[in-house]
């Protein structure tokens, strides 16, 4: 599996607003996942290779200290970069925290504009699961076509969104653009809640729904064979 490198990431249509402030040694690096991430101590949650989005709301209230702190445990923990939307909580990044990134040549890049994390994610996402995009079939439409030619289509939908299915067309509707939405913005609420236009209290209440009719929504293999089935969904006929 050939992983796209932050260079091939930015230069996605999603990321033409994103201006590169460090680590331009790092533009060749791959990417491995984009996660987006408020809190200071989501290095220990990574596994190396990550594009971590963040508006910097919590950054906004650190020290100059942590902030520090938290541009060494992304570099320490081989994090592929961090991308800051400079809007609500920083206008610009902190002079000590782009210092520690150009020494240690790790990638900083921000929007100046507000951005739908989401539609970053899905982008990043699509390329990272299609490693033949430069083919002509990308790999995710000739895992669809396969499962379809094998009659394991329905009994894999079956399987992943059951319960959901069931409902009638309204709920049914609402409930799975609810859980495209979590699974693009990998499960932030906040980011969710702003692209469908609905209050943060409805992503809970709809997240605990969904938990309750699916089960573990947690694991990576589970969030990619509810990303697969939906995208099964799209598919005509």
């Amino acid at each position: 599996m050939s992983l796209p490198t932050l260079r091939q990431i930015l230069e996605l249509p999603a990321f033409a607003g994103a201006e590169l402030l460090s680590g331009q040694a790092k533009l060749d690096s791959h990417i491995t996942w984009v996660h987006v991430a408020e809190v200071l101590d989501v290095a220990r949650l990574l596994s190396g290779g990550e594009l971590v989005l963040c508006t910097g709301l919590e950054l906004a209230r650190a020290t100059p200290e942590a902030r520090v702190a938290y541009v060494r445990s992304l570099a320490e923990a081989g994090v592929g970069g961090l991308c800051l939307e400079l809007v609500q909580g920083l206008q610009e990044v902190p002079a000590e925290m782009l210092q520690t990134a150009r020494m240690l040549q790790f990638p900083i890049l921000v929007f100046r504009s507000e951005v739908r994390f989401a539609d970053l994610t899905r982008a990043a996402h699509e390329r990272i699961l299609r490693p033949g995009a430069d083919r002509e079939e990308p790999l995710l439409a000739s895992l669809l076509e396969a499962l379809v030619e094998t009659g394991r289509d329905k009994s894999f939908l079956q399987r992943q969104l059951g319960t959901v299915l069931s409902l009638p067309s309204r709920p049914r509707s609402t409930l799975l653009a609810t859980l495209e939405a979590l699974l693009a913005s990998q499960f932030n609420i906040a980011e969710t809640a702003r692209k469908l236009g609905v209050r943060r209290q409805s992503i809970y209440y709809r997240l605990e729904q969904l938990k309750g009719m699916l089960g573990d929504l947690d694991s990576p293999e589970r969030r990619l064979g509810l990303w697969i089935a939906l995208e099964l969904l799209k598919r005509p006929g």
